[in-house]
């Protein structure tokens, strides 16, 4: 192997194919060294395998490849390294094949690679790709490599992950077997397939609206509902419809606030509009944990299933995906439109929220969706969004709850006390996250004679909305999924004692003690003895 290679990979499983449907090397690139290879044929340009290389040399830095075997894939391989100037043997056994070559002023040689004479003509080549459909051919020109020359960079094509091994085994550095990735491609295909059908479909419903279309968020939106409520509007704007973002409940945290103050997004509050009937079209976004609306829908998209069954014209629900926002930006690129600077933005911080910042429960899609719109956000922006400054209701939550904490194994449950802000109870709860050997937390707090809970979790096995939802779904109301959830509870339900100035302090102790019971039991473990996590 020449001084300085350090490859990545060594085995890739890639499957058998036929002729026509070989990959294709897409690209090398010369800062990074990622080599990416796509199919060619039928599925070209649909899917693509890429196979990374060590910093210690880039592709740019080799110059010399040999190729043993130049069917379709290997002949695939050699036009694209020649159109980028590198120098090529080809290998192939069949002369008129070799002729053909030759009279494409390609550098073709006849010989059989089964041979050790293979292994010699391709003896001072830095790479050698040993691609023929026939697997036995391959292990023969590996083994006679090798024994001729143990320092070249070898790439060997498989027929199955056994043949794939024994290649590997017998010393190729790299294995293809490309069955997945045709595979993959064909995946790719019916995705983008249902994605320019699901837009055509959307683009249908949104141009049979009247009059105007109202995109309303889940209850007090987070940054995820907010981003993809924009990118719809957006749509819909490319569409030539009017539409509102309306929202019920409020926007409290003090990052949402700021979100949507830097970045100019017009939110209509549902309880504020007063004539409900001007919307002749609805469309839920990002909508699990949002309250009745008395309007039928004509949309639904979101990445959790809805909590309640809706009748609608159109439903695209992707639980696989970690954010409304990604869905979202797909539908943005199907549509080929001219990305804003505040949509952008603001999907870009939606799918960053959702996925904590791409370390919680992050997909390709996410990251693919992410690195299009970083390009077209303004990050000084995002920065302003992300460190907005927390206000002393806040911080006094904050202190009350960290003051209060009480911690059960990884659980975390803490009186908030009396609340003017409950949105600061979703902030201390997002913050007691952070401590170490927590996984759960559930910060509650007193105000309008109701108890305002907030859980979060990053625990695999804990869904907290369903906790939340056992613990006081008879008795208020929740809402919320795997990682996050709130509830709301009458204060006198759980003594039965009338609410006055003279019963308050009260009603504090024992709430505290019947809600702190109450959760610990529908999380499965013993409130009894409780510690603050010190």
């Amino acid at each position: 192997m020449p001084e300085g290679f350090g490859w990545a990979v060594k085995y890739v499983s890639l499957g058998p194919f036929a002729c026509d449907q070989s990959p294709r090397l897409l690209a090398v690139s010369p800062a990074t060294g990622f080599m990416t290879f796509d199919s060619s044929g039928p599925l070209s340009g649909v899917g693509s395998t890429t196979y990374a290389m060590s910093p210690g040399v880039t592709i740019s830095s080799i110059s010399d490849y040999a190729i043993l075997g130049c069917g379709s894939v290997g002949y695939a391989v050699a036009e694209e390294l020649v159109e980028q100037g590198k120098d090529v043997l080809i290998v192939d056994r069949d002369e008129s094949r070799v002729e053909s070559l030759r009279d494409q002023d390609l550098d073709a040689r006849r010989a059989d690679i089964r041979e050790p004479e293979a292994a010699e003509l391709v003896a001072d080549r830095d790479v050698v790709l040993i691609l023929a459909s026939d697997v036995d051919s391959n292990k023969q020109a590996v083994e006679h490599i090798r024994e001729h020359n143990g320092d070249q960079f070898l790439v060997a094509r498989a027929s199955d992950p056994v043949s794939g091994d024994e290649l590997a085994d017998l010393g190729a550095d790299i294995v293809i077997n490309p069955s997945s990735v045709i595979a993959e491609s064909a995946l790719r295909a019916l995705e983008s397939g249902e994605l320019e059908y699901n837009a055509g479909k959307l683009a249908t419903v949104f141009e049979g609206t009247g009059s105007r279309l109202a995109i309303v968020t889940q209850d007090s939106p987070d940054p995820d509902s907010i981003a993809s409520a924009a990118a719809m509007q957006a749509i819909a704007d490319h569409l030539g419809i009017e539409a509102d973002i309306v929202y019920r409940g409020d926007v409290g945290h003090q990052e949402n606030r700021a979100f949507v103050n830097l970045l100019g997004i017009d939110l209509v509050q549902w309880d504020e509009i007063e004539e409900h009937s001007v919307y002749d079209t609805v469309a839920l976004v990002d909508h699990s944990t949002a309250g009745e609306i008395d309007l039928s829908v004509d949309v639904v998209i979101d990445h959790h299933e809805l909590e309640t069954e809706v009748e609608t014209e159109f439903v695209d629900i992707r639980p696989n995906m970690s954010s409304t926002s990604t869905i979202m930006t797909k539908y943005i690129q199907e549509f080929d439109m001219n990305v804003s600077e505040e949509v952008a933005t603001a999907l870009l911080y939606g799918i960053r929220a959702e996925t904590l910042d791409f370390k919680r429960d992050t997909t390709p899609a996410d990251l693919t969706a992410a690195a299009y719109l970083y390009p077209f956000a303004n990050h000084d922006t995002l920065e302003q969004v992300e460190s907005p400054s927390m206000s002393p209701e806040t911080l006094d939550v904050l202190a009350e709850a960290i003051a209060n904490r009480d911690v059960q194994g990884s659980h975390l449950v803490s009186n908030a006390g009396l609340v003017r802000d409950r949105e600061a109870l979703t902030q201390a709860a997002s913050h007691l996250l952070n401590l170490e050997g927590v996984t759960t937390t559930a910060v509650f707090g007193i105000a309008d004679e109701t108890i305002f809970l907030a859980g979060r979790s990053k625990d695999i096995r804990i869904n907290i909305g369903k906790v939340l939802a056992d613990a006081y779904g008879e008795m208020g109301e929740t809402a919320g999924h795997s990682t996050q959830a709130s509830a709301e509870i009458p204060l006198g339900i759980f003594t039965g004692i009338e609410i006055s100035d003279d019963t308050r302090d009260t009603l504090l102790e024992l709430t505290e003690e019947a809600v702190k019971r109450t959760l610990f039991d529908a999380m499965g473990v013993d409130g009894s003895e409780g510690t603050n996590g010190s």
